[in-house]
């Protein structure tokens, strides 16, 4: 497992009955998170907002300050958050590792095309784009593809060169095959669920092989690497054969699981998995 150990601004304080306490910077979250199985109560010094699941499914916030946006950074990168629904706050800190990752694997290089796929509020585009890369960002939804674009700006990565998409992968990278567009790094964040930009249905069981088959014919001739990340349970051997299988330019594969500190308990809660597909 790769833990993040140098994310100073956040941290899980503790942890307990399907719940975990966080710090984001000065900000301090009590949100659900289901794989807290143990039973402990947590010790809150300070708490400036807790999301409330509901028995029939989604929840609210209930905030004690005003956090309609909130800050933090890793390194040198800067992230806007926003308490979202379904408890999420647009950021995945675990991430860190990776972005850490793609940063080696580009720095020093010229010219290097990166496809970001399922790309949320653009942590590992930024990732690339500090260190030199163009970046294709692609997302389903409209809000994202707006907040990656605050970030780029509160990083003040404006001038470089992004591109941001409002679409369908599936769709989006068929029609780059047929362009015959090639990228270095090809990176993938898929949900287990969701619906494209047109209301195109998306599973992770029947769509992912299909999906990384398709991104073998977007590489370059000389490629970096693939990233897959997965937050839905599936198993590391499991997305390890499909890129096995997948695999047309003998890269080297292997996977691992990602996860964060918690603090009070000495414990590592997980928080997915990652598959590489290494190029060089």
């Amino acid at each position: 497992m790769k833990v993040v150990n140098d994310f100073l601004d956040y941290e899980i304080i503790d942890s307990g009955s399907g719940m975990k306490y966080e710090r984001w910077g000065n900000v301090y979250l009590l949100r659900p998170d289901p794989l807290v199985m143990w039973e402990k109560n947590i010790k809150l010094d300070k708490l400036d907002a807790i999301y409330h699941r509901s028995n029939k499914g989604g929840g609210y916030w209930e905030s004690f300050k005003n956090l309609s946006t909130f800050k933090v950074s890793y390194k040198d990168l800067k992230f806007n958050l926003k308490q979202m629904g379904f408890k999420h706050t647009g950021l995945f800190p675990e991430q860190a590792v990776n972005w850490n990752y793609l940063r080696e694997k580009i720095k020093g290089k010229e010219n290097v095309k990166v496809l970001n796929l399922f790309a949320y509020t653009g942590g590992a585009s930024l990732a690339c784009l500090i260190e030199g890369a163009s970046v294709v960002h692609v997302d389903s939804s409209r809000g994202m593809i707006d907040w990656a674009k605050e970030n780029v700006k509160l990083n003040n990565l404006e001038d470089k060169p992004i591109r941001f998409l409002v679409d369908d992968v599936v769709k989006f990278v068929k029609r780059e095959i047929r362009r015959g567009n090639k990228y270095d790094i090809i990176i993938m964040d898929p949900p287990s669920y969701g619906k494209g930009a047109n209301g195109e249905i998306w599973s992770l069981e029947s769509d992912l092989y299909n999906l990384i088959n398709l991104c073998q014919e977007l590489l370059s001739d000389k490629p970096i690497c693939m990233m897959v990340n997965s937050y839905s349970g599936l198993s590391p051997t499991i997305l390890e054969n499909i890129l096995k299988l997948t695999d047309k330019k003998n890269g080297k594969i292997y996977s691992y699981e990602i996860g964060l500190k918690i603090t009070n308990d000495n414990l590592i809660l997980p928080a997915g998995i990652t598959g590489i597909v290494e190029y060089e």
